[in-house]
């Protein structure tokens, strides 16, 4: 596995990937010459392509040139564009990674709730049913880490669920409905031992709404106008918390067979290198969680744009196929009301690390996915079910995409990113994977896994997707992640907003 300068992902591609800054005059695949310096993730083409041209990469296009390139040329937005319905046929997909026959029988050290559920952390919630009640509820959380926590050693910490919705809203319509199945998802989620819900009394989000669903029966919840305000409030949380607390506090990691680890898949600050070294990596991994019965949650529908033919390809079922088709045309429908075009994405970030078009950064951004069936499609923040890889249906704003994940059950996190995205979940531990060596030493204090040494030759797609799949074992079990360990959390729930705020 020696290093080279220049990437060539498919022998049908006419464009290949700088692996680190290439020079002018440096020797291209087909036997030419960059006619320009190139910057690392950046693509060259290795062929001259005709203005109107499928210019291809993996092997499918990811748009046309806006002006003929000569062979060696840097391209990018300046002669490259995005154009809907540029599609090429999908082809089967090359062998997946596979689980080894000790991996059967494996299991991890988690929580076994008494609805059997798995858990791989064991937080007590306290979730806000409204803005009003966000500023309470990080007051309590804060009170009960301070007060609670330090006679509770198996309990992971008190940790705030609040959003910006809840009020000035329509009490029906998908608006509505979305924030309660968050809400609720997070509620009855298995990495919280127990929860408190706070309200305020007088928003649309009633909590009475939960109560009678069972999400959150009982005294435990309230509205703080029936409490008699912020901190009479604050005080009525910690008698309910400390009863709680003694509940949570009993539980203990005990083994679990490893089908029911559920691992929500992200990417985000996404380069040149993210569809070549971590996703592609994430993705053997995922195939050999698939094989041992556990779930992988594809998301991101605005970020498989272009690419959603692939996994339509590999649906198990026809069923499948049009539940995932109705769903691009959902949001295909949705932007244009809204006047925008789903080629806003790329961010400038990703066009900086090389990506140009959304074509491009679907096709890189599926390989998340692995090479599995896809044997479901769910709505956002629905409960997923299944094994193997599933797709639910989310916007690609990451903080959004992964609170429906972990809305619809995820227990851990992978998140790839080439820029340097920093993210953690409550009460989901987020593994971050990095895409190139240079920026994992730059921030290896946020960074778990460094999928650089792919590109660098050290070590293959397989041997770094074994890897990512024991360090989610690891972190399923109790190993802390980087964001955990900095204290990420506290800020990243951020349900969809739908509907008109009134």
């Amino acid at each position: 596995m020696n290093p080279v300068n220049v990437i060539l992902l498919s022998p049908a591609d006419n464009v290949a990937v700088a692996n680190g800054r290439i020079e002018q005059g440096t020797e291209l695949p087909g036997g030419g010459t960059a006619a320009d310096a190139i910057e690392s993730g950046h693509k060259v083409a290795i062929k001259s392509i005709a203005a109107g041209e499928a210019v291809v990469k993996y092997g499918q296009a990811i748009g046309r040139a806006t002006q003929d390139i000569a062979a060696g040329h840097h391209v990018h937005s300046h002669n490259l564009a995005f154009e809907a319905g540029t599609r090429l046929p999908a082809v089967p997909p090359s062998e997946a990674e596979h689980a080894t026959k000790a991996d059967q029988g494996r299991t991890f050290m988690g929580y076994r709730r008494a609805d059997g559920r798995a858990g791989t952390r064991n937080f007590v919630g306290i979730i806000a049913s409204v803005n009003c009640s966000a500023t309470v509820c990080h007051a309590i959380a804060d009170e009960a880490n301070k007060r609670l926590l330090p006679n509770y050693p198996n309990i992971d910490g008190f940790v705030p669920i609040v959003h910006g919705q809840g009020c000035g809203m329509s009490a029906t319509g998908d608006g509505m409905m979305v924030l309660h199945r968050t809400l609720a998802g997070y509620a009855r989620h298995p990495n919280f031992g127990g929860m408190l819900m706070v309200g305020l009394g007088c928003e649309v989000n009633q909590l009475t709404l939960y109560g009678q669903k069972g999400v959150a029966a009982g005294k435990r919840h309230f509205n703080i106008q029936d409490a008699g305000g912020s901190r009479k409030s604050v005080e009525k949380a910690m008698g309910v918390l400390a009863e709680i607390a003694e509940e949570v506090g009993a539980y203990t990691r005990e083994p679990i067979p490893l089908s029911e680890i559920v691992v929500g898949l992200q990417c985000g600050g996404s380069d040149g290198m993210s569809g070549i070294t971590a996703n592609p990596a994430l993705g053997a991994a995922v195939d050999i969680l698939a094989e041992v019965g556990g779930i992988g949650i594809l998301s991101e529908t605005t970020e498989i744009y272009g690419a959603e033919h692939l996994l339509a390809y590999r649906a198990a079922s026809p069923e499948i196929a049009e539940k995932l088709d109705g769903h691009i045309k959902w949001w295909e429908a949705h932007v244009a009301k809204h006047g925008a075009s789903i080629d806003n994405n790329p961010s400038p970030g990703n066009k900086r690390g090389g990506l140009t078009t959304i074509l491009e950064k679907s096709l890189g951004a599926v390989a998340k996915g692995g090479k599995s069936p896809l044997n479901g499609v769910f709505g956002y923040a629905e409960k997923v079910s299944g094994h193997g890889l599933v797709f639910m249906d989310t916007p690609g704003y990451d903080p959004v995409s992964a609170t429906g994940q972990v809305a619809g059950g995820a227990n851990v996190i992978v998140f790839t990113t080439g820029r340097g995205s920093c993210f953690g979940s409550h009460p989901t531990p987020s593994i971050k994977v990095a895409t190139n060596s240079t920026m994992y030493h730059a921030m290896e204090e946020d960074m778990d896994v460094n999928c650089g040494v792919i590109a660098s030759g050290e070590k293959s797609i397989g041997e770094m997707g074994r890897e990512i799949f024991e360090l989610i074992v690891e972190t399923a079990s109790g190993r802390k992640t980087k964001s955990e360990l900095f204290g990420y959390g506290d800020n990243e729930f951020v349900p969809w907003h739908l509907g008109a705020t009134l």
